[in-house]
């Protein structure tokens, strides 16, 4: 059944992520990371490739803006609605566990996975491909051979915020490598675009897709975080200040239950 505001059923593969995320926030930390009913052999993630050459490294803050754009853009491409040839990937993906796999790649690896379906996108020269999502067992020979450690870089000083754009807002008291960062924020373009579309928000889901999914990536202070951090209720939080968490597993770095992310839409 398509939705009568997004014609052809556009928009609809993130259906189940807004349809979870309020229960989901609300759960015991500890069952965030429980994978017990999963067969090994059906776990998927979506690879997300980051482009980090040895002698002139991106900014962070960059590539972290152009990973929360890729994966987002990558669900929301014609090519993934019910019609599209990515359809039944993405939305085998989201109906699960919305894992990501972030790697690196240089010279030709990074050349290599041009190649493999997905979406490059470029921010002030920082580039990353985020992959059509699939089972982890079959990942692809150009993909598996990428290094998953590595992908520290150091932060810059804060920016100003570009008008209009959402922002993307770091946990301050958790360290987080750009790999496991860039993971987070795609996580958190993913459940704003969810949350706009179940609200019947599609002419602002649109416009942002019109701008190719950009947003902004910031470290707020303790005291920032604190004042942003969302009541208990998350529905409260999405109507009256349209800000979403993003709760980590607990798989990696950081311990389960974690807010990574703070996502707020303009």
């Amino acid at each position: 059944m398509t939705d009568p505001e997004s014609p052809d059923g556009r928009y609809t593969v993130l259906d189940p992520l807004a349809a979870r995320y309020a229960s989901w926030l609300r759960l015991p930390a500890a069952a965030t990371a429980d994978t017990d009913d999963e067969d090994p052999a059906e776990v998927r993630a979506m690879p997300v490739i980051l482009r980090i050459e040895r002698t002139d490294p991106p900014p962070r803050t960059a590539l972290l803006e152009a990973a929360a754009a890729a994966a987002v853009a990558v669900c929301l491409d014609p090519r993934a609605e019910p019609a599209g040839e990515w359809h039944d990937e993405v939305a085998a993906w989201i109906g699960g566990r919305i894992r990501k796999v972030t790697r690196r790649a240089r010279g030709a690896h990074w050349a290599a996975v041009q190649a493999l379906p997905g979406i490059t996108v470029t921010v002030a020269g920082a580039e990353v491909r985020a992959l059509v999502p699939g089972r982890v067992v079959e990942t692809p020979r150009e993909v598996s051979r990428l290094q998953i450690s590595g992908s520290e870089l150091p932060p810059e000083p804060p920016a100003p915020v570009p008008p209009g754009l959402p922002v993307l807002w770091l946990n301050p008291t958790v360290e987080l490598t750009a790999g496991k960062a860039a993971a987070q924020v795609g996580h958190a373009t993913m459940l704003l675009a969810a949350l706009l579309h179940a609200d019947g928000r599609t002419d602002a889901l649109t416009g942002w897709a019109t701008q190719d999914f950009r947003c902004a990536v910031r470290t707020p202070t303790p005291a920032q975080w604190s004042t942003l951090h969302p009541t208990a209720d998350p529905a409260t939080a999405w109507r009256t200040h349209q800000l979403v968490a993003v709760r980590d597993a607990g798989f990696t770095e950081v311990a389960p239950g974690t807010i990574t992310v703070l996502a707020q839409f303009p």
